[in-house]
Protein backbone atom coordinates (compact mmCIF):
# COMPACT_ATOMS: atom_id res chain seq x y z
CA UNK A 1 0.00 0.00 0.00
CA UNK A 2 1.15 3.61 -0.75
CA UNK A 3 1.74 5.25 2.79
CA UNK A 4 1.40 8.71 1.02
CA UNK A 5 -2.80 7.95 -0.39
CA UNK A 6 -4.67 10.17 1.84
CA UNK A 7 -7.46 7.53 1.51
CA UNK A 8 -7.69 3.58 0.62
CA UNK A 9 -10.58 3.04 -1.53
CA UNK A 10 -12.21 0.02 -1.46
CA UNK A 11 -12.81 -1.77 -5.21
CA UNK A 12 -15.49 0.06 -6.94
CA UNK A 13 -15.34 3.02 -4.06
CA UNK A 14 -14.84 6.39 -6.14
CA UNK A 15 -14.11 9.72 -4.09
CA UNK A 16 -17.62 11.15 -5.53
CA UNK A 17 -19.20 8.05 -3.42
CA UNK A 18 -16.74 9.16 -0.36
CA UNK A 19 -17.73 12.75 -0.26
CA UNK A 20 -21.83 11.66 -0.49
CA UNK A 21 -20.91 9.66 2.85
CA UNK A 22 -18.22 12.52 4.66
CA UNK A 23 -19.37 16.22 2.79
CA UNK A 24 -17.13 18.65 4.43
CA UNK A 25 -19.53 20.98 6.44
CA UNK A 26 -19.85 24.39 4.58
CA UNK A 27 -22.11 26.61 3.99
CA UNK A 28 -21.90 27.10 0.07
CA UNK A 29 -23.13 30.55 0.02
CA UNK A 30 -22.54 33.92 2.60
CA UNK A 31 -26.31 34.28 1.81
CA UNK A 32 -29.24 31.65 2.65
CA UNK A 33 -30.52 30.93 -0.75
CA UNK A 34 -28.61 27.49 -0.71
CA UNK A 35 -28.91 24.85 2.24
CA UNK A 36 -26.47 22.24 2.54
CA UNK A 37 -28.57 18.82 3.34
CA UNK A 38 -25.94 18.11 5.78
CA UNK A 39 -27.49 20.27 8.47
CA UNK A 40 -30.64 17.93 8.39
CA UNK A 41 -28.88 14.61 9.02
CA UNK A 42 -25.22 15.15 10.82
CA UNK A 43 -25.34 13.95 14.26
CA UNK A 44 -22.85 16.36 15.32
CA UNK A 45 -24.69 19.21 14.15
CA UNK A 46 -28.12 17.90 15.91
CA UNK A 47 -26.19 17.96 19.18
CA UNK A 48 -25.04 21.56 18.50
CA UNK A 49 -28.37 22.50 18.29
CA UNK A 50 -29.74 21.42 21.21
CA UNK A 51 -27.31 23.17 23.11
CA UNK A 52 -27.32 26.33 20.91
CA UNK A 53 -31.19 26.79 20.44
CA UNK A 54 -32.81 24.88 22.41
CA UNK A 55 -30.84 25.06 25.60
CA UNK A 56 -29.75 28.74 24.78
CA UNK A 57 -31.63 31.98 24.90
CA UNK A 58 -34.93 31.45 23.32
CA UNK A 59 -38.65 30.93 24.31
CA UNK A 60 -40.36 27.75 24.52
CA UNK A 61 -43.98 27.62 24.88
CA UNK A 62 -44.63 24.94 27.48
CA UNK A 63 -48.29 24.96 28.79
CA UNK A 64 -51.60 27.58 29.03
CA UNK A 65 -52.39 28.52 32.64
CA UNK A 66 -55.42 26.73 32.65
CA UNK A 67 -53.83 23.67 32.04
CA UNK A 68 -52.40 24.15 36.21
CA UNK A 69 -55.02 26.13 37.57
CA UNK A 70 -54.25 25.57 41.36
CA UNK A 71 -51.02 25.35 43.46
CA UNK A 72 -49.53 22.08 43.00
CA UNK A 73 -51.04 21.30 40.18
CA UNK A 74 -47.97 20.32 37.58
CA UNK A 75 -47.77 18.74 33.58
CA UNK A 76 -44.72 18.24 31.96
CA UNK A 77 -43.09 19.77 29.22
CA UNK A 78 -40.45 18.87 26.59
CA UNK A 79 -38.28 21.32 25.30
CA UNK A 80 -35.05 19.60 23.09
CA UNK A 81 -34.63 16.28 24.62
CA UNK A 82 -35.24 17.76 28.05
CA UNK A 83 -38.22 17.11 30.28
CA UNK A 84 -39.70 19.84 32.12
CA UNK A 85 -41.80 19.87 35.09
CA UNK A 86 -44.55 23.05 34.27
CA UNK A 87 -46.29 23.85 38.19
CA UNK A 88 -47.75 26.74 40.44
CA UNK A 89 -46.03 27.17 43.93
CA UNK A 90 -47.82 27.36 47.03
CA UNK A 91 -48.32 30.96 46.08
CA UNK A 92 -50.06 30.28 42.53
CA UNK A 93 -46.75 31.57 41.23
CA UNK A 94 -45.54 29.92 38.21
CA UNK A 95 -42.16 27.58 38.22
CA UNK A 96 -40.77 26.07 35.31
CA UNK A 97 -38.36 23.11 36.26
CA UNK A 98 -35.77 20.77 34.95
CA UNK A 99 -37.15 17.26 35.24
CA UNK A 100 -33.76 15.84 36.74
CA UNK A 101 -32.86 15.60 40.39
CA UNK A 102 -29.82 16.96 41.81
CA UNK A 103 -29.18 14.34 43.38
CA UNK A 104 -27.75 11.33 40.62
CA UNK A 105 -29.87 13.33 37.53
CA UNK A 106 -33.16 10.76 37.93
CA UNK A 107 -36.04 11.97 36.13
CA UNK A 108 -38.22 13.06 38.91
CA UNK A 109 -41.94 13.21 37.23
CA UNK A 110 -43.58 10.55 34.74
CA UNK A 111 -46.82 11.63 35.12
CA UNK A 112 -48.45 14.20 32.04
CA UNK A 113 -50.59 16.02 34.50
CA UNK A 114 -51.15 15.89 38.49
CA UNK A 115 -50.96 17.53 41.58
CA UNK A 116 -48.60 17.42 44.31
CA UNK A 117 -47.50 19.17 47.21
CA UNK A 118 -43.94 18.46 47.34
CA UNK A 119 -41.35 17.06 44.29
CA UNK A 120 -40.21 13.72 45.75
CA UNK A 121 -37.05 11.81 43.37
CA UNK A 122 -38.33 8.39 44.01
CA UNK A 123 -34.85 6.88 43.77
CA UNK A 124 -33.38 8.39 47.00
CA UNK A 125 -36.31 10.29 47.93
CA UNK A 126 -35.12 13.92 47.88
CA UNK A 127 -37.14 16.79 48.26
CA UNK A 128 -38.14 19.89 47.13
CA UNK A 129 -40.44 22.35 47.26
CA UNK A 130 -42.46 23.60 44.25
CA UNK A 131 -39.88 26.38 43.47
CA UNK A 132 -37.06 23.65 43.14
CA UNK A 133 -35.82 24.44 46.47
CA UNK A 134 -33.90 21.36 47.98
CA UNK A 135 -36.25 20.49 51.87
CA UNK A 136 -34.90 17.56 52.62
CA UNK A 137 -32.17 14.68 52.15
CA UNK A 138 -32.61 11.46 53.92
CA UNK A 139 -29.92 10.13 56.27
CA UNK A 140 -28.16 13.55 55.76
CA UNK A 141 -27.26 13.03 58.98
CA UNK A 142 -26.24 9.40 58.89
CA UNK A 143 -27.51 6.89 61.33
CA UNK A 144 -26.26 6.26 64.81
CA UNK A 145 -23.74 8.60 64.39
CA UNK A 146 -22.35 6.96 61.19
CA UNK A 147 -22.55 7.72 57.70
CA UNK A 148 -24.15 11.00 56.18
CA UNK A 149 -23.31 13.71 54.07
CA UNK A 150 -20.28 16.22 55.00
CA UNK A 151 -21.20 18.91 57.31
CA UNK A 152 -20.15 21.80 54.83
CA UNK A 153 -23.11 20.23 52.73
CA UNK A 154 -25.47 23.09 51.56
CA UNK A 155 -28.84 22.55 50.60
CA UNK A 156 -29.60 25.65 49.12
CA UNK A 157 -26.79 24.37 46.49
CA UNK A 158 -28.61 21.74 45.18
CA UNK A 159 -31.74 22.63 44.24
CA UNK A 160 -33.75 21.54 40.84
CA UNK A 161 -32.62 23.43 37.70
CA UNK A 162 -35.05 26.30 37.45
CA UNK A 163 -36.19 27.89 33.83
CA UNK A 164 -36.54 31.66 32.83
CA UNK A 165 -40.27 32.25 33.09
CA UNK A 166 -42.98 34.40 31.34
CA UNK A 167 -46.67 34.09 30.46
CA UNK A 168 -48.65 35.94 27.84
CA UNK A 169 -52.53 36.25 28.64
CA UNK A 170 -52.14 32.76 30.43
CA UNK A 171 -49.32 31.32 27.80
CA UNK A 172 -46.44 30.20 29.58
CA UNK A 173 -43.09 30.59 27.66
CA UNK A 174 -39.55 29.20 29.70
CA UNK A 175 -36.13 29.11 28.99
CA UNK A 176 -32.92 27.88 29.82
CA UNK A 177 -31.34 31.15 29.87
CA UNK A 178 -32.26 33.35 31.92
CA UNK A 179 -30.82 36.68 29.97
CA UNK A 180 -32.92 35.53 27.52
CA UNK A 181 -34.50 39.10 26.41
CA UNK A 182 -38.32 39.82 27.33
CA UNK A 183 -40.84 37.92 25.04
CA UNK A 184 -41.91 41.91 23.32
CA UNK A 185 -38.84 42.54 22.70
CA UNK A 186 -37.92 38.81 21.50
CA UNK A 187 -40.59 38.68 19.24
CA UNK A 188 -40.14 42.18 17.85
CA UNK A 189 -43.90 44.35 17.51
CA UNK A 190 -45.22 42.80 14.79
CA UNK A 191 -45.17 38.81 15.64
CA UNK A 192 -46.27 40.16 19.72
CA UNK A 193 -49.13 42.10 17.96
CA UNK A 194 -50.43 38.58 16.26
CA UNK A 195 -49.22 36.51 19.64
CA UNK A 196 -52.02 38.77 21.81
CA UNK A 197 -54.25 38.73 18.74
CA UNK A 198 -55.13 34.95 19.94
CA UNK A 199 -54.10 35.45 23.38
CA UNK A 200 -55.79 38.42 24.02
CA UNK A 201 -56.91 38.17 27.49
CA UNK A 202 -59.76 36.09 27.68
CA UNK A 203 -58.88 32.87 29.45
CA UNK A 204 -57.73 30.14 27.27
CA UNK A 205 -58.71 26.40 27.89
CA UNK A 206 -58.14 23.33 25.82
CA UNK A 207 -60.42 21.19 23.58
CA UNK A 208 -57.87 18.40 23.06
CA UNK A 209 -54.81 17.08 22.61
CA UNK A 210 -52.85 14.98 19.73
CA UNK A 211 -49.02 13.64 19.13
CA UNK A 212 -47.61 12.03 16.08
CA UNK A 213 -44.19 11.10 14.90
CA UNK A 214 -42.77 11.98 11.63
CA UNK A 215 -39.30 10.34 10.07
CA UNK A 216 -37.78 14.03 9.27
CA UNK A 217 -35.42 16.87 10.65
CA UNK A 218 -37.17 18.88 13.00
CA UNK A 219 -36.34 22.18 10.80
CA UNK A 220 -38.06 20.71 7.90
CA UNK A 221 -41.18 21.37 9.72
CA UNK A 222 -40.70 25.14 10.73
CA UNK A 223 -39.94 25.07 7.46
CA UNK A 224 -42.94 23.98 5.66
CA UNK A 225 -44.96 26.10 8.19
CA UNK A 226 -42.80 29.01 6.84
CA UNK A 227 -43.43 28.56 3.15
CA UNK A 228 -46.79 29.78 2.12
CA UNK A 229 -46.93 29.11 -1.31
CA UNK A 230 -46.76 25.13 -0.74
CA UNK A 231 -50.40 25.44 0.37
CA UNK A 232 -51.76 26.19 -3.09
CA UNK A 233 -49.70 23.31 -4.87
CA UNK A 234 -50.38 20.66 -2.02
CA UNK A 235 -53.37 20.92 -0.26
CA UNK A 236 -56.74 19.94 -2.18
CA UNK A 237 -58.50 20.49 0.82
CA UNK A 238 -57.52 24.15 1.85
CA UNK A 239 -57.67 25.61 -2.06
CA UNK A 240 -60.70 23.54 -3.17
CA UNK A 241 -62.90 25.58 -0.87
CA UNK A 242 -61.37 28.12 -0.47
CA UNK A 243 -59.75 28.71 3.02
CA UNK A 244 -56.35 29.31 1.97
CA UNK A 245 -55.16 29.89 -1.84
CA UNK A 246 -52.30 32.31 -2.52
CA UNK A 247 -54.17 34.96 -4.45
CA UNK A 248 -56.16 36.11 -1.34
CA UNK A 249 -55.11 38.83 0.42
CA UNK A 250 -52.80 38.66 2.93
CA UNK A 251 -50.03 39.79 5.50
CA UNK A 252 -46.80 38.87 5.90
CA UNK A 253 -44.58 39.89 9.25
CA UNK A 254 -40.92 39.07 9.77
CA UNK A 255 -39.33 39.78 13.20
CA UNK A 256 -36.63 42.50 11.34
CA UNK A 257 -34.10 42.16 13.93
CA UNK A 258 -33.69 38.37 14.12
CA UNK A 259 -35.58 37.59 11.10
CA UNK A 260 -36.56 34.23 13.10
CA UNK A 261 -40.40 34.37 14.25
CA UNK A 262 -43.18 34.63 11.15
CA UNK A 263 -46.76 35.08 10.75
CA UNK A 264 -48.80 34.73 7.87
CA UNK A 265 -52.42 36.24 8.05
CA UNK A 266 -54.86 35.95 4.71
CA UNK A 267 -58.45 36.78 3.91
CA UNK A 268 -60.54 33.82 2.83
CA UNK A 269 -62.13 35.01 -1.11
CA UNK A 270 -65.96 34.56 -2.06
CA UNK A 271 -66.02 30.92 -3.61
CA UNK A 272 -66.52 32.42 -6.93
CA UNK A 273 -63.67 33.90 -7.00
CA UNK A 274 -61.10 31.47 -8.74
CA UNK A 275 -59.12 34.17 -10.80
CA UNK A 276 -55.11 33.36 -10.11
CA UNK A 277 -55.85 28.83 -9.31
CA UNK A 278 -54.36 28.43 -13.03
CA UNK A 279 -51.06 26.78 -12.17
CA UNK A 280 -52.77 24.96 -8.87
CA UNK A 281 -53.34 21.45 -10.30
CA UNK A 282 -54.37 20.59 -7.00
CA UNK A 283 -57.46 22.81 -7.41
CA UNK A 284 -60.71 20.99 -7.45
CA UNK A 285 -63.82 23.14 -8.33
CA UNK A 286 -66.33 20.14 -8.09
CA UNK A 287 -65.28 18.98 -4.62
CA UNK A 288 -68.31 18.38 -2.42
CA UNK A 289 -68.94 17.71 1.16
CA UNK A 290 -71.84 16.24 2.46
CA UNK A 291 -71.80 18.45 5.69
CA UNK A 292 -70.36 22.07 4.73
CA UNK A 293 -70.65 22.75 8.39
CA UNK A 294 -66.63 21.50 8.44
CA UNK A 295 -65.39 24.52 6.34
CA UNK A 296 -67.80 26.95 7.61
CA UNK A 297 -66.54 29.58 9.93
CA UNK A 298 -68.22 32.85 12.21
CA UNK A 299 -66.37 35.85 12.36
CA UNK A 300 -64.99 36.39 16.05
CA UNK A 301 -61.92 38.71 15.89
CA UNK A 302 -62.36 42.29 15.22
CA UNK A 303 -60.25 41.94 12.05
CA UNK A 304 -61.46 39.82 8.66
CA UNK A 305 -58.52 37.74 9.22
CA UNK A 306 -59.58 33.73 8.30
CA UNK A 307 -56.06 32.29 9.02
CA UNK A 308 -53.16 33.18 10.94
CA UNK A 309 -50.24 30.83 11.20
CA UNK A 310 -47.43 32.32 13.29
CA UNK A 311 -43.82 30.34 13.76
CA UNK A 312 -42.03 31.38 16.41
CA UNK A 313 -38.30 30.44 16.63
CA UNK A 314 -37.43 27.70 17.46
CA UNK A 315 -40.13 25.21 18.09
CA UNK A 316 -44.14 26.82 18.25
CA UNK A 317 -46.05 26.97 15.63
CA UNK A 318 -49.76 29.20 16.60
CA UNK A 319 -52.65 28.92 14.41
CA UNK A 320 -56.16 30.08 14.00
CA UNK A 321 -57.53 28.18 11.25
CA UNK A 322 -60.64 29.52 10.53
CA UNK A 323 -62.62 29.03 14.45
CA UNK A 324 -59.90 26.32 15.43
CA UNK A 325 -57.35 27.51 17.47
CA UNK A 326 -54.14 25.59 17.83
CA UNK A 327 -50.31 25.29 19.31
CA UNK A 328 -47.89 23.07 18.01
CA UNK A 329 -45.17 21.86 19.74
CA UNK A 330 -41.86 20.72 17.56
CA UNK A 331 -39.55 17.87 19.38
CA UNK A 332 -36.93 16.85 17.91
CA UNK A 333 -36.11 13.11 18.70
CA UNK A 334 -32.42 12.92 17.29
CA UNK A 335 -31.55 14.30 13.74
CA UNK A 336 -33.90 12.05 11.88
CA UNK A 337 -37.14 12.10 13.84
CA UNK A 338 -39.43 14.73 15.56
CA UNK A 339 -42.48 14.40 17.67
CA UNK A 340 -45.23 17.29 16.35
CA UNK A 341 -47.76 17.67 19.69
CA UNK A 342 -51.04 19.40 19.35
CA UNK A 343 -52.93 21.37 21.70
CA UNK A 344 -55.88 22.57 20.58
CA UNK A 345 -58.28 25.14 22.50
CA UNK A 346 -61.07 27.67 22.85
CA UNK A 347 -61.59 30.35 25.57
CA UNK A 348 -63.39 30.06 29.05
CA UNK A 349 -66.67 32.52 27.78
CA UNK A 350 -67.63 30.44 24.32
CA UNK A 351 -70.63 29.10 23.96
CA UNK A 352 -71.66 25.52 22.94
CA UNK A 353 -71.74 26.00 19.51
CA UNK A 354 -68.47 27.51 19.18
CA UNK A 355 -67.25 25.02 21.17
CA UNK A 356 -68.61 22.93 18.44
CA UNK A 357 -67.72 25.06 15.82
CA UNK A 358 -64.00 24.57 16.84
CA UNK A 359 -64.07 20.77 17.37
CA UNK A 360 -65.49 20.45 13.87
CA UNK A 361 -62.82 22.18 12.20
CA UNK A 362 -60.22 21.05 14.34
CA UNK A 363 -60.52 17.86 11.90
CA UNK A 364 -58.57 19.87 9.24
CA UNK A 365 -55.65 19.21 11.02
CA UNK A 366 -54.00 17.08 13.39
CA UNK A 367 -51.95 13.74 12.44
CA UNK A 368 -55.16 12.67 10.25
CA UNK A 369 -56.56 15.91 9.42
CA UNK A 370 -57.92 16.77 5.84
CA UNK A 371 -55.06 19.29 5.07
CA UNK A 372 -52.23 18.31 7.60
CA UNK A 373 -51.93 15.02 6.66
CA UNK A 374 -50.39 16.41 3.06
CA UNK A 375 -47.67 17.82 5.14
CA UNK A 376 -47.01 14.40 7.21
CA UNK A 377 -46.82 12.66 3.39
CA UNK A 378 -44.30 15.36 2.14
CA UNK A 379 -42.15 15.36 4.89
CA UNK A 380 -41.34 11.90 5.55
CA UNK A 381 -40.91 12.02 1.58
CA UNK A 382 -38.64 14.72 2.44
CA UNK A 383 -36.55 12.81 5.10
CA UNK A 384 -35.99 9.92 2.80
CA UNK A 385 -35.06 12.44 0.13
CA UNK A 386 -32.46 13.95 2.32
CA UNK A 387 -30.97 10.99 4.49
CA UNK A 388 -28.84 9.95 1.68
CA UNK A 389 -28.01 12.39 0.21
CA UNK A 390 -25.85 15.16 2.18
CA UNK A 391 -23.72 16.36 0.29
CA UNK A 392 -26.75 18.25 -2.08
CA UNK A 393 -27.90 21.60 -1.31
CA UNK A 394 -31.79 22.79 -1.74
CA UNK A 395 -32.51 25.93 -3.93
CA UNK A 396 -34.19 29.03 -1.89
CA UNK A 397 -34.58 31.46 -4.66
CA UNK A 398 -38.22 32.11 -5.01
CA UNK A 399 -38.57 36.05 -3.90
CA UNK A 400 -34.97 36.54 -3.86
CA UNK A 401 -32.21 35.62 -1.93
CA UNK A 402 -32.58 37.94 1.10
CA UNK A 403 -34.27 37.04 4.30
CA UNK A 404 -36.94 38.99 5.10
CA UNK A 405 -40.64 38.48 3.85
CA UNK A 406 -41.63 41.05 1.41
CA UNK A 407 -43.82 44.23 2.74
CA UNK A 408 -46.73 43.85 0.38
CA UNK A 409 -48.23 40.62 1.84
CA UNK A 410 -46.96 38.51 -1.38
CA UNK A 411 -47.15 34.92 -0.42
CA UNK A 412 -45.13 33.93 -3.43
CA UNK A 413 -41.89 33.67 -1.27
CA UNK A 414 -39.34 31.61 0.33
CA UNK A 415 -38.05 34.71 2.00
CA UNK A 416 -39.24 33.54 5.21
CA UNK A 417 -36.93 30.30 5.28
CA UNK A 418 -33.95 32.28 3.98
CA UNK A 419 -34.51 34.49 6.82
CA UNK A 420 -34.63 31.44 9.64
CA UNK A 421 -31.03 29.99 7.79
CA UNK A 422 -29.91 33.65 8.39
CA UNK A 423 -30.90 33.32 11.80
CA UNK A 424 -29.83 29.96 12.60
CA UNK A 425 -26.39 30.43 11.38
CA UNK A 426 -25.52 33.46 13.54
CA UNK A 427 -26.76 31.31 16.60
CA UNK A 428 -25.34 27.98 15.38
CA UNK A 429 -21.80 29.50 13.81
CA UNK A 430 -21.28 32.68 14.97
CA UNK A 431 -17.62 33.02 14.02
CA UNK A 432 -17.16 31.16 10.98
CA UNK A 433 -18.44 30.79 7.70
CA UNK A 434 -17.10 27.00 7.72
CA UNK A 435 -18.18 24.54 9.42
CA UNK A 436 -16.02 21.47 9.55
Amino acid sequence: MNDTCPHAMAPGESSDSASELHPIKIWPRKDSSRVPLWVYSDEDNYRRELEAIFYGPHWHMVGLESEIPKPGDFKRATIGERSVIVTRTESGELSVLLNSCAHRGVEICQSSFGSQKEIMCPYHQWTYNLSGKLMGVPFRRGVKGKGGFPEDFDPAQHGLRALKVESVNGAIFASFDHETPPLPEYLGEGNYQYLTRIFNGRKAVVLGYQRQRIKGNWKLYMENIKDPYHASLLHVFLISFGLYRIDQKGVTITDERTLAHNVFASMRNPASETAGTEDMKSYRKDLKLNDMRLVTGAKEFDDDVTIQIQTIFPDLVLQQQGNSLQMRYVIPRGPDEFELQWTYFGYEDDDEETTLRRLRQANLTGPSGFVSVDDTEVLEYSGSGIRSNPSQVAVLELGGREGSAPPDGNMVTEGPIRGFYEYYRRVMYPNTEKTR
